[in-house]
């Protein structure tokens, strides 16, 4: 501890390169190997929403036929992806293995992040980086799931099949295709980070569960505007990505009375 607290500026400098280093060596390893399963992450994953056959088209319109709609009970596609310059594809390759490497070292990322702020914390706060690491990686994959399985085929549903008219055939550019995949994915795998970030603004004490509770219909609105947003302006693929969204935030409700008794009982 003596160290640690006689570090300078510039030491803690060197110290956070270092993790920067490890974290970017992490991601590239995990990129290389998503680089040389390139069948598997184009045909399988990437492009897998595409597919009449993808399972979740089935969900979908069970779930939307529950609230009376039937948005994605007839799914078929027309459009085609296409590469327009010349290094396009192989561009595409690299970045879609590199977001992957990213979303795959996840947990060894936020592992090194932890090791760079933990030296600053209490004895007694350390004992929970472990819960703090599972329960994070836990959310944020959950999250990359809900995007994939999910917001995809909701946005791809809709935008590949929108039409102004008979004469304009759908045919999109791989990054912009490739685009919607990663942000629907990278988003929602952060969105669902929120119960953790809730957690570390109660303990500095910038939000209280009173707060969440009074504000709880702006937070309403705020979420149907972000489903909005990530989604296509359908009725149904709004209230899907909402209902998780809202349950987020009622489970970081409570996360906050958690912290706010347990601080209560210390004092």
């Amino acid at each position: 501890m003596a160290q640690e607290k006689e570090m300078s500026f510039l030491d803690h400098l060197e110290e956070l390169r270092w993790h920067i280093i490890r974290c970017t060596i992490a991601i590239i390893a995990a990129a290389t190997f998503a680089f040389l399963g390139k069948s598997f992450l184009f045909d399988k994953l990437i492009f897998g929403p595409t597919k009449t056959d993808f399972f979740t088209y089935d969900l979908l319109c069970k779930a939307s036929t529950l609230i009376g709609y039937d948005s994605f009970c007839n799914t078929s596609f027309d459009f085609e992806v296409q590469s327009r310059t010349m290094a396009g594809q192989f561009s595409a390759h690299i970045w879609t293995s590199i977001t992957f490497g990213f979303i795959i070292a996840f947990p060894y990322v936020l592992y090194e992040f932890w090791k760079f702020i933990s030296p600053g914390l209490y004895s007694n706060e350390r004992k929970y980086s472990r819960g703090f690491l599972i329960i994070s990686s836990i959310l944020f994959f959950i999250g990359v799931l809900f995007g994939y399985y999910v917001i995809c085929p909701l946005s791809i549903n809709f935008l590949g099949t929108y039409s102004v008219a008979d004469q304009v055939h759908n045919d999109f550019d791989l990054n912009s295709y490739i685009g919607l995949v990663r942000a629907s994915v990278l988003a929602s795998g952060f969105i669902f980070e929120l119960p953790i970030i809730i957690y570390f603004l109660t303990k500095v004490g910038l939000v209280t569960p009173e707060f969440l509770i009074r504000n709880r219909k702006y937070a309403l609105v705020i979420v149907l505007i972000v489903a909005a947003i990530i989604t296509p302006p359908d009725v149904a693929s709004q209230i899907i990505v909402a209902i998780p969204v809202i349950i987020l935030y009622q489970v970081s409700i409570l996360i906050s009375k958690i912290v706010i008794k347990k601080q209560n009982r210390k004092t």
